[in-house]
């Protein structure tokens, strides 16, 4: 089905381009003062620099094939350098970045260790392998017509041009770029450096105008930094308590947890919604990925039992002074969730914290806690 194809050729397309601006993203890393990165100036990458000898042209090819001698990856960048259009004299490195490897019988194999001259006759010995037949068929295929192209160029520019190729092979996929990339960063924890990638890559699209997309050393240093401020360890800090009220579903679906029967048990049907929402606020906070998980547990379960240990003697004191059961459960019950949270070194947790973690402790069992006070 066409739309199907069409579909798929988006998504491969898609996936490409993302490829040229990992490839991008990673040479900012090493840019220097007054140096730039470009996109879809002069081709997929290029790297500015005040001196053109030290700028970089870059095609970028993700490519499963292996890189044959008649493989029109090369040819079809050669011809590309060679065009009228293209100035290469802007540049000192012309590259080829490909996932391929090379082929097993391939003539290129030696090609970044080879003279000027060497080059060139390695190209005049594949394009010999071409019959009259093929060069002078009416409906020549793509890759011959590619080859005649950059064979009929003037010899000098030919020159000019293979003397700055490089070939760099077998290069990383997008997958194992993006985890060279998340090397680079120090100070950032390990769950936050999905976010400083995505922050990068934002940044990196965020750049292009209709006129152009650069990215200079100094913005990208001042981004570097801003994400390494935004995400980089910090002192603990609690997750967000909001405050929720359990949905009248959600306190049907635990009715029937200790927590809530002890709650109906003195008549204090009312309070259920809002006890519901901080248990389950807790419940949800205990299972997000944070990266001080490990802290953040540790330290609850501390905190949880000084609150259990204040309220056995809350309890204690209500049953002397009770009269009445109900009343005096109840006034235990609002005095408690009222009550500020106790200090946790330097921080004060969110009030819903602190009253989720009492439901907590009131649903286990093993705790025998309850807030019907019994004279």
């Amino acid at each position: 089905m066409s739309g199907g194809q069409t579909k798929n050729a988006a998504l491969t397309t898609a996936f490409a381009f993302h490829y040229q601006v990992l490839i991008g993203l990673d040479k900012c890393f090493s840019l220097e003062e007054a140096q730039s990165v470009w996109f879809e100036k002069d081709g997929d990458v290029s790297l500015i620099a005040p001196d053109a000898v030290a700028s970089t042209q870059t095609e970028v090819k993700d490519y499963a094939t292996p890189l044959t001698d008649h493989h029109e990856n090369l040819w079809k960048t050669l011809k590309n350098w060679l065009a009228p259009e293209f100035n290469h004299t802007q540049y000192g490195v012309l590259v080829l970045h490909t996932t391929q490897a090379f082929g097993a019988t391939t003539r290129l194999k030696d090609w970044n260790e080879q003279s000027v001259e060497q080059r060139l006759a390695v190209l005049q010995a594949i394009f010999a392998e071409r019959t009259d037949e093929q060069l002078n068929t009416k409906k020549p295929s793509e890759i011959i017509k590619i080859q005649k192209a950059v064979m009929a160029c003037d010899e000098a520019l030919l020159k000019s041009v293979l003397d700055k190729v490089a070939l760099f092979t077998v290069a990383d996929n997008a997958q194992a770029l993006e985890k060279q990339i998340l090397a680079k960063p120090v100070g950032i924890p390990k769950n936050n450096l999905s976010s400083y990638l995505h922050g990068l890559v934002g940044f990196v699209y965020s750049q292009a105008t209709q006129q152009s997309w650069s990215i200079s050393q100094q913005a990208f240093a001042e981004k570097c930094e801003e994400l390494t401020a935004l995400l980089c360890k910090k002192e603990f800090t609690f997750p967000v308590f909001s405050g929720y009220e359990a949905s009248e579903l959600e306190v049907e679906l635990h009715q029937d947890r200790p927590f809530v029967q002890k709650i109906a048990e003195i008549d204090h049907h009312e309070m259920i919604p809002d006890a519901v929402g901080n248990w389950l606020e807790l419940q949800n906070s205990l299972l997000e990925q944070l990266d001080e998980y490990p802290l953040y547990k540790d330290k609850t379960v501390t905190y949880q039992n000084q609150l259990v240990r204040k309220y056995k003697l809350a309890y204690s004191s209500a049953q002397l002074e009770a009269i009445d059961a109900i009343k005096s459960s109840k006034l235990l019950y609002n005095k408690t969730m009222q009550e500020q949270p106790l200090n946790m070194g330097n921080d004060i947790p969110p009030i819903e914290y602190k009253n989720g973690l009492i439901h907590d402790a009131m649903d286990d069992d093993e705790r025998d806690l309850k807030w019907r006070v019994e004279p």
